[in-house]
């Protein structure tokens, strides 16, 4: 495979036993539109969130894609009195990922990760690889090799 993305070089290199799956970015924008384009169970595919804490520290959070982040539970999972969503044109400068391929693997920087709950019951589960088109599947046990995050119930 020619094209690659930097989270996958990332896995390789640290040997993290992963599959990826790519898909027509026209066909699907929404995390929806994703798993249906690749007929996953959406509770199965996840997305990555950026936010902010009143604190000014930022935090990732991979939801399913059926559910939609509560700030007020996100906030208390990693101890702030608020959070909010960053602006889109942070994301990049921020992580090195563009809305849509942001993926908690190969950000610019580590931030403090939290997975919902539920991918906990999981045997894998599908993120960005890091550009649209692209996802990774892998064992939330594998993911724990390469970043260190924790679960917590923060969806709505």
């Amino acid at each position: 495979m020619d094209d690659k993305t930097n989270v996958m070089r990332i896995l390789d290199k640290k040997k993290i036993d992963y599959r990826w799956h790519s898909y027509d970015s026209a066909e699907a924008i929404s995390g929806m539109e994703v798993a249906a384009v690749l007929q996953q169970e959406p509770d199965m595919v996840f997305k990555t969130l950026v936010t902010t804490g009143k604190s000014g520290s930022y935090y990732v959070f991979m939801v399913p894609v059926n559910r939609e982040l509560d700030l007020k539970k996100a906030a208390k999972a990693v101890g702030e009195k608020k959070i909010e969503m960053i602006k889109s044109k942070e994301l990049l400068p921020l992580t090195g990922y563009i809305h849509g391929g942001c993926s908690p693997i190969g950000m610019k920087k580590q931030f403090p990760t939290v997975i919902h709950e539920t991918a906990a019951d999981k045997e894998h589960i599908m993120f960005s690889a890091g550009k649209i088109g692209y996802q990774i599947e892998t064992s939330p046990a594998e993911l724990k090799k390469i970043v260190n995050y924790r679960f917590a119930d923060v969806c709505e």
